[in-house]
């Protein structure tokens, strides 16, 4: 079967019923949606297994293809993970020296070998596609001083690597315009190695590798330096969620528009394929008709993989939409409206290709 030109999508979590699944997903379905995200979290390794390949065989049974997110492995963003519970040494710091109380040092090798074990589940329970959602380093702004940032991560593993590779210390604070270079290119470098460590041996059991990533520069990894990360050869998929709700004052088509057009640009010129996300949790009340507006944004700056953070309006969750149905019913208009849009641009190519 051919693949659509135009892939949409939702993100689905916090039921882990097969009964209740299976109706959800003939709703995706009937909304003529492609793709469904799976949460699969350190709890539902241990304490879903079973039913998760349930629910990956009914998302595909009902015609949808299934992306496993990494959600909350190593921590945010997501649930808690269970993993610092067994490997206390693997915190992250921050800058300041204080213990990020949830956060996962990448350099951990504790940490990459149970990476590499949730891999290896996941290919166990049947899915084709990893989803390694907002990677990034937690900051926080001195309490004294916003203009200082105490960033992550400088545990003291993360510390003697740097002084070796720098021969220096850590800068214990950073300016926000006057970001330290040694510190953002270890902080690069880190990711990079992490996540080609994990890409690689996701493909080597069959599995893509699908990645979105956040528009703050201070989390160490945006659009603007997602250049590296598009040379790993089997990450397969970049993208980004430009989330507008929380931006005071801005119009949602022009930062959905935006975000999503530098997001194209740059998987077009590394040869990638490419994801954008839509807002519609945190929905307030009367906003919902934006998530239309949002939708056509990206599908105008040619995003062709576009997806919704989440399935009514996330409602199982407490950022979830005020009034989950009308999101739903906002989302699933979005949805369908750039699928005519999409359907139209390609009739009027065949009719001008055969000047009908």
């Amino acid at each position: 079967m051919p693949k659509r030109s135009l892939l949409t999508g939702v993100a689905y979590h916090g039921n882990r019923m097969p009964t209740h699944v299976r109706t959800d997903m003939a709703e995706i379905a009937r909304a003529d949606m492609d793709i469904v995200v799976h949460m699969l979290s350190h709890t539902d390794w241990t304490r879903h297994k079973r039913v998760m390949k349930d629910i990956f065989a009914i998302t595909e049974d009902a015609g949808l293809e299934v992306w496993v997110d990494n959600w909350g492995l190593g921590g945010a963003p997501g649930d808690c993970s269970h993993f610092l519970a067994f490997h206390p040494d693997a915190h992250m710091y921050y800058s300041n020296g204080e213990m990020h109380p949830t956060q996962v040092c990448l350099n951990s090798p504790d940490y990459r070998k149970f990476v590499r074990d949730w891999i290896d589940t996941v290919a166990e329970l049947g899915a084709k596609t990893i989803f390694w959602d907002e990677p990034h380093y937690p900051y926080k702004r001195s309490a004294d001083d916003r203009k200082k940032l105490f960033y992550c991560c400088c545990c003291p593993r993360c510390q003697k690597l740097f002084e070796e590779r720098y021969n220096r210390p850590f800068p214990t604070f950073m300016v926000e315009k006057e970001f330290d270079e040694d510190v953002s290119r270890f902080r690069t470098d880190v990711l990079l190695d992490y996540f080609g460590e994990m890409s690689d041996y996701a493909a080597s059991l069959g599995l893509k590798n699908v990645m979105c990533v956040m528009l703050n520069p201070n989390h160490g990894l945006d659009l603007s330096s997602l250049d590296g990360m598009c040379s790993l050869p089997h990450l397969d998929n970049v993208g980004a969620d430009p989330y507008w709700l929380g931006h005071e004052g801005v119009s949602p088509y022009e930062y959905v528009y935006k975000g999503s057009k530098k997001c194209v640009e740059i998987a077009t010129q590394y040869k990638k394929e490419h994801n954008v996300w839509i807002q519609t949790y945190k929905t307030p009340r009367g906003r919902e008709e934006e998530i239309v507006e949002a939708c056509e944004a990206a599908y105008d700056a040619g995003a062709r993989t576009i997806l919704a953070w989440g399935y009514m309006g996330s409602e199982s969750n407490t950022y979830g939409a005020e009034v989950p149905l009308r999101t739903w019913n906002a989302t699933v208009e979005g949805m369908r409206r750039i699928r005519a849009m999409e359907r139209d641009r390609i009739l009027a190519e065949n009719r001008k290709k055969y000047k009908f």
